[in-house]
């Protein structure tokens, strides 16, 4: 096993750190819950580039959004019941066949 090499930082020897302290966390809003999550890259450029075209904002407000429209949108449905509005909206697309 390797021993970690000492970093040397560009403030070495300009600056005493010995007293500093952490600075403030902000807290999180009440009924939020800070996660890490895995993004497709074009799915978080999407909703940048619509927080840009809105004049600004914040990206994660927009995704958060997106998520709770999804969940009303399916809540008290059962995965029959999508399967089955999916399975209809498909047929209705596909082409006829002619025996």
């Amino acid at each position: 096993m390797r021993k970690p090499r000492k970093r040397v930082g560009a403030f070495e020897g300009e600056y005493d750190f010995s007293r500093a302290s952490r600075g403030a966390i902000a807290p999180l809003a009440k009924g939020k819950t800070r996660i890490t999550i895995r993004l497709d890259e074009d799915i978080l450029a999407w909703f940048r580039e619509q927080v840009h075209r809105g004049g600004g904002g914040n990206y994660q407000t927009l995704i958060n959004a997106a998520l709770r429209e999804h969940v009303e949108n399916r809540r008290g449905k059962t995965l029959e019941q999508t399967l089955r509005r999916v399975l209809r909206e498909e047929l209705g697309r596909a082409p006829r066949r002619t025996r």
